[in-house]
């Protein structure tokens, strides 16, 4: 099976918790394109109804409503559920997410959420935050080159671009992509954070509870109390 077929199915594994009568974060990416495909079969072949979703983004958003799904924006209500995917994932479910652009509204969306569902290929598995991806730092365009020389104290770094120019995020915002050096993870969300220039991290911090990794031999599940099974192994 390919890798595609494989993320399909861990999405499928993910949409398999939604409920009917469930308000449902919607995340952004190409793994989480699967979720939300998914849901709109289900809510086409009756098997869920009255789903109300809340979009990370506004491709995810369109796709959505392609899909059939009804699309509110986030207000004080709790989520049910998000699913999403992420570009690292640890072995606590600590993540990196944002190299698709969204941080900022995935992060508002999924904190609201009583369950974060994660879904991932293998290659997206690390052993410490940073191994792999650079951090996605939304930071506003205002004297932006301030900012990232404040960044620069963290590790190399450097802005995103879309051609010749800036990339821009739904919020009007640019992302700057940090490389991560060893270290607390939760310190240095706090450090950046505290940066004057910096909107929001792509480090998401003890939010997911669950994921779904699609792997060559089929999809693991694990969850955050550590506990893992791969999906046709024996009890």
């Amino acid at each position: 099976m390919d890798l595609e077929a494989l993320k399909q199915q861990a999405a499928s594994q993910a949409v398999a918790l939604i409920q009917s009568g469930m308000r449902v974060g919607l995340g952004s990416g190409s793994t989480s394109r699967h979720a939300i495909l998914e849901l709109g079969r289900r809510l086409r072949d009756g098997e869920l109804e009255n789903i109300t979703g809340v979009a990370t983004s506004v491709a995810s958003e369109n796709l959505a409503l392609e899909q059939g799904v009804h699309i509110e924006t986030l207000d004080s209500r709790l989520l049910d559920l998000a699913i999403d995917g992420a570009d690292e994932i640890d072995p606590q479910l600590n993540l990196i997410k944002g190299l698709g652009g969204a941080l900022l509204r995935e992060k508002m969306v999924e904190v609201q959420a009583k369950q974060l569902v994660i879904i991932v290929d293998s290659s997206k598995v690390v052993a410490r935050l940073g191994e792999k991806a650079p951090l996605p730092i939304e930071i506003v365009p205002y004297a932006f080159e301030r900012t990232l020389e404040r960044l620069s104290h963290f590790g190399p770094l450097e802005l995103r671009m879309e051609g010749e120019n800036p990339y821009l995020t739904d919020n009007g915002n640019f992302i700057a992509h940090l490389k991560v050096r060893q270290g607390d993870a939760y310190a240095l969300e706090r450090t950046l954070k505290g940066t004057l220039g910096v909107v929001e991290t792509g480090l998401f911090l003890s939010m997911a509870s669950r994921a779904f990794i699609a792997h060559p031999e089929g999809v693991e599940e694990r969850l955050k109390e550590r506990s893992s099974k791969l999906y046709g192994e024996d009890k």
